[in-house]
């Protein structure tokens, strides 16, 4: 897409000239790596995400699955402690600096997460010079509510060598008020770890893309899991969409897959839909007052 700087005219030889800068396309190549989690099994995950970038070259933005390297079924509150680290603090994160600084990347992924007495199904975003960002998962999903405290915050973009980027993970996206939140920060890519099981995800954000313009990188998993009296199947079908709601490139539904595709990520700075409306500027925010109201 090219967009326009505002114009500025010269006279020469009582010629006029209407200079037009147009801005630099964003050229990045964005993905994911999709692939089975070995409950409990950090460094066996490691392995995996390892032999899955054995041969490739620089990517500007890798997203991995949600509670990439435990596993998801946690028995209780106990178990999520023996495997949960603080940011930016722990093996997962000096994993992901190695893998980020190896492949010149930004790298997200989902990890389990402590801080004092809570623990947060969180995502962390690691650039390649080893600087981290967090995110606490807002919409806890089934026996989620059980085990992790809920996100405190607002989820934010981030300005990274691969573009404005946000995180939300996997059930956060039945709430287009996440992703909305994200738009209005200014992402350009929404980075989506997920442990998806139920059908639909996946057809659904082709709505969180086009509502905000913007691209969105679901990073599923694969296999089962059976640990509380109840398997779960992982979906895969990872993804990432362009802002038209375009599929860039897409995971089977089984066995390990990474999906790296090129992207023109300055696509998603242009909100405008025609002359008279506006994705951000058009919406009716005067009426919307009810939709903060608590249910009776």
């Amino acid at each position: 897409m090219l967009l326009k700087r505002p114009q500025r005219t010269i006279r020469n030889n009582g010629a006029c000239f209407r200079l037009h800068k147009l801005l630099h396309i964003m050229i990045k190549k964005i993905g994911f790596a999709q692939f089975e989690v070995e409950f409990g099994e950090r460094q066996a995950n490691f392995a995996r995400v390892d032999a899955l970038l054995k041969n490739t070259d620089a990517v500007d933005l890798l997203v991995l699955p949600e509670l990439a390297f435990t596993g998801y079924e946690f028995k209780d509150r106990a178990e999520v402690d023996s495997l949960a680290e603080r940011c930016g603090d722990g093996p997962t994160t000096d994993f992901l600096r190695r893998i980020a600084q190896k492949i010149n990347a930004v790298v997200v992924a989902g990890y389990a997460e402590t801080d004092g007495s809570h623990y947060y199904n969180s995502a962390m975003m690691v650039l390649p010079g080893g600087e981290t960002h967090n995110y606490r998962k807002v919409q806890l999903f089934s026996r989620e509510n059980d085990l992790f405290s809920p996100g405190d915050a607002a989820p934010k973009a981030y300005d990274t060598p691969a573009g404005r980027i946000g995180m939300m993970i996997c059930f956060d996206w039945y709430f287009p008020e996440t992703a909305r939140l994200l738009a209005l920060d200014g992402a350009q890519i929404i980075a989506h770890p997920s442990n998806l099981v139920l059908p639909y995800c996946q057809k659904a954000m082709y709505a969180r893309s086009v509502e905000n313009h913007l691209f969105t990188i679901t990073a599923n998993r694969v296999g089962t899991e059976s640990r509380t009296g109840r398997t779960l199947i992982f979906t895969g079908g990872s993804q990432v969409l362009d802002p038209d709601g375009q599929v860039l490139t897409l995971a089977p539904t089984e066995g390990g897959f990474l999906g790296i595709t090129a992207a023109d990520i300055s696509k998603a700075d242009n909100k405008q839909i025609n002359q008279y409306n506006n994705l951000l500027s058009s919406r009716r925010t005067d009426l919307y007052g009810s939709l903060l109201a608590q249910d009776s």
